[in-house]
């Protein structure tokens, strides 16, 4: 790695490129070196990854006692298919969302963090689809028992899209419109 200070481009926008910067306050600080960069990077990765490992370990140890209750042999079909779904589910976001970990323990010190963070990027954000698939089929199997017909999936398609807006469009949009904003200034 270099020690040269990173240059700020105004082809580039300020907004967050996979945490590469954080908008316009960004220019207003002291240009940081690659090494500070992705040591920033990582670390912000490593915090935000113990935010969702710890919701996505909960819901899961919650999920893997639901087949030893009585009433679990009770149910239909379709609630058994949806809580297959469920589990293998949260079990493939706990394990993009651990990753990250294990990673760093088999390259720590081997001057790969630049592909570390890249890589811990792209888990993390399969990780949080995943884990937004867990919840949205954990209230679909819950809200199947308890609420009848057709209200549960209305139910789970609405909380279903809320995910989706804030999750996703919400980041999307507040980076285009950071673009724009760049563009216009710049």
């Amino acid at each position: 790695m270099t020690t040269e200070p990173i240059t700020w481009s105004k082809a580039t926008p300020s907004g967050c490129d996979a945490c590469g910067g954080h908008g316009p306050e960004a220019l207003d600080e002291a240009p940081e070196t690659p090494r500070e960069r992705v040591n920033r990077r990582w670390n912000e990765i490593m915090q935000e990854t113990r935010v969702a490992q710890t919701g996505v370990q909960i819901l899961f140890g919650f999920l893997l006692s639901v087949a030893f209750t009585p009433l679990f042999h009770d149910l239909g079909t379709f609630e058994h298919a949806a809580y297959v779904l469920t589990v293998v589910s949260g079990a493939t976001a706990t394990a993009c969302l651990i990753a990250p970990v294990s990673i760093h323990r088999f390259l720590s010190g081997q001057r790969m963090k630049d592909e570390m963070v890249e890589v811990a990027h792209r888990l993390m954000m399969c990780g949080m689809l995943l884990m937004a698939m867990t919840i949205g089929c954990t209230l679909l199997l819950i809200l199947h028992v308890v609420v009848p017909g057709i209200l549960a999936k209305l139910l789970v398609g609405g909380v279903m899209a809320w995910f989706a807006l804030s999750w996703y469009a919400l980041p999307l949009w507040l980076r285009r419109r950071s673009a724009r904003r760049a563009a216009r200034d710049g």
